[in-house]
């Protein structure tokens, strides 16, 4: 930021006492408010001032007084509801709502949140805004003149950045607004499992504190998208992003069009590129990209992507002249990249660059304390949808449940499986009340649909060994071969012996072949060792 062309911004509350003045003449008086847009070294172009219901005549009256002394300063005034200036909880929630609805723009403006004013549990609510960055500035602190100095009732100033590494002791995480964060990812559903709670917390404070790239795994359905969607709102609240949330699936970019969709192409760049086309990532600029599916890229695009995040800049497809896009990165799989990276179908730089911040998110399977909060929450969004509230019979609730939390629901789907049932049985409901005889025809629709996708033999032989939610990441041509490497791993006395008889023909290639070696590193890719399988042999 030029600091030449930033404008001063100060916010403050009305002193009923201090900014009235304590002298039948004003003008002697140390008035806070006043006394800021006085010095001669700090000019302020606007001045937001607070203050409460009985207070409006003086608010007009130190508006007035600051425009007399400081004609280049703008004076906003803005009433503030709250009855009991002393009453914490009342303070803090319309000081809050205060900064949520206010147009922070801090490429242009620099904004001094004045402490100096107001009840000391204002002051201590101000202070809290500001350490939490939803007012996104630094702190004004005033003091009257010397004994000596007071026929001069200007007095002096003090501007404090709240830099968390120097104000260690001093600066604490207000535990409320932190909670109401947590909440607010988790889309305000009262999630019960412990290990996602510890999750979601630790998320909120990487993002609030980070603007590096997260990248998010997990099985398809487990939430990612929104996840990340709710990620880029909560720092939008906190004024710390201001551009757009741009979200692509990267398995929906094919060939030659995949460059242009993300990085743009200039006009004539191939055939039918009639005009410019600016692209994802500079749409995103200033804003969030949420590239879900990242194991899809091809190896250029993720070469082009990692100079974009790197340096913040990158060639369009066609031109030789680069463009610049300034965007926080959220990626999005349920592949193993680390298996992906070993095979050469993902670029290890771009991997390290991305995973800094790395969060699994855990299937509905391996939640199902969690089922009953989202399903409330699922009805919760089709009411929001249609306009069409829909309740279950205390029996009907008490079966589907019994049936959701059952080792026999396997959720395949995850949250995309509970979401259509909600659909369905509220669809189907009579006069809008979910009854057994509805909840009993779904169940035994999704039984029917999760026994007609049962998985096959090598499905069941990698879910003994990888466990269900590792085996739901690979690529059916991975699954093929990896289930009949381990069926000839299971039955050879040795390494070198399987590997013989799985290489038998390029081994014959070679001059110097290692079986054995190649197949311990094939093995690695899916994060297994020859011992491993020796433990589950069958012949």
């Amino acid at each position: 930021m030029d600091s030449r062309n930033t404008k001063h911004v100060v916010v403050g509350l009305l002193g009923t006492r201090l900014d009235a003045g304590t002298s039948a003449d004003r003008w002697v008086s140390w008035r806070p408010s006043v006394s800021i847009c006085q010095h001669e070294n700090l000019l302020v172009h606007r001045f937001e001032l607070l203050y409460g219901p009985k207070e409006e005549k003086l608010a007009q009256l130190v508006a007035a007084d600051i425009a007399s002394v400081s004609p280049e300063t703008e004076v906003r005034t803005h009433l503030v509801p709250m009855k009991d200036p002393w009453d914490f909880e009342e303070v803090y929630a319309a000081l809050h709502n205060f900064a949520r609805g206010y147009p922070f723009n801090t490429d242009t403006e620099d904004y001094l949140i004045h402490i100096t004013t107001g009840t000391h549990v204002a002051q201590i609510c101000l202070f809290l805004l500001t350490e939490s960055r939803h007012l996104p500035g630094k702190l004004l602190q005033c003091s009257p003149p010397a004994r000596k100095h007071q026929q001069d009732p200007i007095g002096s100033y003090r501007i404090i950045d709240l830099d968390l590494s120097k104000y260690d002791r001093l600066a604490t995480r207000f535990a409320l607004d932190q909670k109401q964060a947590t909440y607010f990812l988790k889309s305000g559903i009262d999630t019960r499992n412990a290990e996602f709670n510890r999750l979601i917390d630790r998320i909120e404070c990487v993002v609030i504190a980070s603007n590096a790239p997260l990248l998010l795994t997990g099985p398809t359905g487990a939430g990612k998208s929104q996840l990340a969607r709710r990620i880029y709102e909560l720092k939008r609240q906190r004024q710390q992003i201001a551009g757009q949330f741009v979200e692509v699936n990267c398995a929906t970019l094919c060939g030659d069009q995949a460059m242009s969709a993300l990085f743009g192409h200039v006009k004539g760049a191939f055939t039918g590129a009639t005009t410019d086309r600016p692209g994802l990532l500079r749409t995103a600029d200033g804003g969030m990209l949420f590239l879900d599916e990242i194991g899809e890229l091809g190896i250029d695009e993720q070469a082009m992507l990692l100079r974009a995040v790197e340096e913040k800049h990158f060639l369009p497809v066609g031109s030789d002249r680069e463009v610049q896009s300034d965007f926080q990165l959220i990626a999005g799989t349920n592949r193993d990249l680390a298996a992906e990276v070993a095979s050469g179908r993902f670029r290890e730089d771009l991997l390290s660059r991305i995973n800094l911040w790395t969060f699994r998110l855990p299937g509905l399977a391996s939640r199902r304390e969690d089922i009953e909060p989202n399903l409330d929450y699922e009805l919760d969004q089709y009411t929001a949808r249609t306009g069409i509230k829909v309740t279950f019979n205390k029996e009907a609730r008490r079966r589907f449940l019994d049936f959701a939390i059952s080792e026999s629901a396997c959720w395949r789907a995850n949250f995309r499986d509970l979401n259509g049932a909600v659909i369905r049985m509220s669809t189907l409901a009579p006069a809008n009340r979910i009854n057994v005889e509805t909840v009993e025809e779904e169940i035994a629709r999704l039984e029917n649909a999760w026994r007609n996708s049962t998985p096959d033999e090598n499905q069941k032989l990698l879910t003994t060994i990888l466990g269900a939610e590792k085996t739901a990441e690979l690529d059916r041509f991975d699954s093929v071969q990896l289930a009949e490497t381990i069926r000839i791993c299971r039955s050879a006395r040795t390494l070198s012996e399987a590997g013989r008889r799985l290489f038998g023909v390029s081994r014959t290639l070679k001059k110097s072949p290692n079986d054995a070696d190649r197949l311990r590193k094939y093995l690695s890719r899916f994060g297994l060792a020859w011992d491993d399988l020796q433990n589950t042999r069958t012949c």
